[in-house]
């Protein structure tokens, strides 16, 4: 059997994940793993699912010369030249979202991956989830018609760390991206046009940053489609994840997915299970699915299911909602850029 040999760069929660995930597929050898703060604790944590090598050092991982793939995982800012090194080295890449939070850096490090022949695919695990999958596969086979309208609402059941918050790149390119790229996945159309607006309503400290916690963008489709979708930080009831698309022959919606499917009927009250906790619950097979397809790709030389251009498509949208709230009036994908530039 062929192995995969895979270095894993950042070891916080979503690397640990994925180096959990990778060990369930039997053609996955995990050679190292890097971390800024590798420690004893990191140590231990490795030598329990048998990984030979803790560095702190990434370059490492990528001029080893027995590791086949790089799954990078450490904060957004390292991506870019994490992903170019990784390619000039001749590795497959899987990356987590967004690539950047700079348009011009993402494509220049999408050009080195072209250049390089190698693969690169993009952490938007959602495409993943069973429930989303199927809407997608219903729209796609015609099944509700032309799509209309798409209704996207993803909720948080508390908001993140003030200090994550000041790093983020606020909630359209931390929060928001995961909408732009599911948008664009069930309704089969790019987003030609974004009216964003935001209030901060939780949490003070939000605006000393420059951000908001609570979000609503309208989306114009190149199909002629229409769109909203509704963020917030927030969600006392736990982990909002819906999706709608109605069409002109029918709508297909999924529900929140829960503990169980139980309703309690009573004289007092009907009652059912919160939904479940936080994505690390709600997308859990999804992130297994995403690393298995991944793998894959590489093995059988087909196309990464979530590509570079993915990623680069949803971060022009966060752009230009970002830039829609910030100019109160309806921003076209086009001219984030230019706007951008105008606006610095």
């Amino acid at each position: 059997m062929k192995k995969m040999r895979i270095g894993i760069i950042g070891a916080g929660r979503i690397g640990k994940i994925h180096a959990d995930n990778l060990l369930r597929i039997p053609e996955v050898e995990i050679i190292a793993v890097s971390d800024l703060f590798a420690g004893p604790e990191l140590d231990a944590w490795a030598a329990a699912r048998n990984i030979p090598l803790v560095t702190k050092d990434s370059s490492i991982l990528i001029q080893h010369a027995e590791i086949d793939a790089i799954f990078i995982c450490s904060s957004t800012d390292t991506h870019v030249p994490l992903i170019e090194q990784a390619a000039k080295a001749g590795k497959h890449i899987f990356c987590e979202k967004p690539i950047s939070m700079d348009i011009a850096q993402t494509e220049a490090a999408i050009a080195e991956v072209q250049k390089a022949g190698v693969k690169l695919q993009i952490g938007f695990n959602r495409r993943f989830d069973h429930n989303f999958k199927r809407v997608q596969e219903v729209v796609q086979n015609g099944g509700i018609g032309e799509p209309h309208i798409i209704k996207i609402t993803s909720r948080d059941p508390n908001p993140p760390h003030i200090d994550y918050v000041k790093v983020s790149g606020g909630i359209f390119m931390d929060m928001m991206i995961h909408d732009f790229d599911m948008a664009r996945y069930v309704s089969g159309s790019e987003v030609e046009e974004v009216y964003a607006i935001g209030n901060v309503l939780i949490n003070p400290d939000f605006a000393q940053h420059g951000d908001v916690d609570t979000a609503v963008v309208s989306l114009r489709f190149a199909n002629g489609a229409l769109g909203v979708i509704d963020n917030s930080r927030q969600a006392v009831y736990g982990y909002d994840q819906r999706v709608e698309v109605f069409g002109s022959k029918g709508s297909v919606a999924v529900a929140n997915d829960h503990p169980n499917t139980a309703v309690i009927s009573t004289a007092d009250a009907i009652v059912s299970d919160k939904p479940l906790h936080f994505f690390l619950e709600r997308y859990q097979t999804a992130y297994i699915e995403e690393t298995q397809m991944f793998i894959d790709a590489i093995l059988n030389d087909k196309p990464v299911p979530v590509s570079g251009e993915d990623g680069v498509q949803a971060e022009r949208i966060a752009l230009a909602a970002k830039l829609s709230a910030r100019l109160g009036r309806p921003v076209k994908v086009s001219e984030a850029l230019e706007l951008l530039n105008q606006n610095a």
